[in-house]
C-alpha cells in the first residue's frame, strides 16, 4: 500500500485564498516564500531560533519555519504584506519602524514587524510576561515599559543590533494604539449621551 506523501490545501493569506498543492514536508516559510512570492518574511535561521520568519497565525505569532503548510490550512495566516490598511497606508508598527529607524540592514525586519504587532495585542489584552512584575488579574495591565518590550520581543534577533530603536518603535506604536482606544471610547460615550 502506496500512501500520498503531498497534500491540496487551501491556505487564507493576507485575506486571500490560495489553493496549492504541497509536499506534506513543506514548511510554511517555503509555501509563502517559494510558492505564493511573499518574500518579507526571511529564512534566517530554519531552526525556529532568530523570528526573521515571523508571521501570525490567528493574530498569533508563529515561526513559519518550523510550522508545517498543512497544518495552516483554515487558519488566518497575516505577512508583513499583509499589515497595512487598504489604502496604501503604512500599518503604524511599519511607520514606528520607518520613522525611528528600528531597522538597518532590514531582514529581520518583516519578522521583528510582525512580532511587535502581536506583542502590542498580547499587552492590550492583559497577558503578562515574564517581565510583569504583577501578573494577577486583578492588578490590571502593566505598563509596556522598555523591559517589557524587550522581554516580549526577545525571540526576534537583529544581527545588526537596532535594538534600541526597536524598543522605541514598539513603545510608539502602542503607544497610539492606546491613544486610539481612549478616543474611540470617549467618542462612544459622547454618543451615548
Amino acid at each position: 500500500m502506496q500512501t500520498s506523501t503531498s497534500s491540496e490545501i487551501t491556505l487564507d493569506v493576507n485575506g486571500e485564498e490560495h489553493a496549492l498543492s504541497v509536499d506534506h514536508r513543506t514548511t510554511l516559510l517555503d509555501a509563502l516564500r517559494e510558492r505564493l512570492d511573499l518574500t518579507g518574511s526571511k529564512k534566517g535561521c530554519d531552526h525556529g531560533q532568530c523570528g526573521a520568519c515571523t508571521v501570525l497565525v490567528d493574530g498569533r505569532r508563529t515561526v513559519a519555519c518550523l510550522q508545517f503548510a498543512v497544518a495552516a490550512e483554515g487558519r488566518e495566516i497575516t505577512t508583513v504584506e499583509g499589515l497595512a490598511p487598504e489604502g496604501g497606508a503604512l500599518h503604524p508598527v511599519q511607520q514606528a519602524f520607518l520613522d525611528l529607524d528600528g531597522y538597518q540592514c532590514g531582514y529581520c525586519t518583516p519578522g521583528q514587524i510582525c512580532s511587535a504587532v502581536a506583542v502590542i495585542e498580547e499587552h492590550a489584552a492583559g497577558w503578562p510576561s515574564a517581565a510583569t512584575d504583577d501578573v494577577r488579574p486583578e492588578s490590571g495591565a502593566s505598563s509596556l515599559t522598555p523591559e517589557e518590550i524587550r522581554e516580549r520581543m526577545s525571540g526576534n534577533l537583529c544581527r545588526c543590533g537596532a535594538y534600541v530603536s526597536i524598543v522605541e518603535a514598539v513603545a510608539r506604536a502602542a503607544d497610539e494604539r492606546a491613544a486610539d482606544e481612549r478616543g474611540a471610547a470617549a467618542s462612544t460615550e459622547e454618543a451615548a449621551v
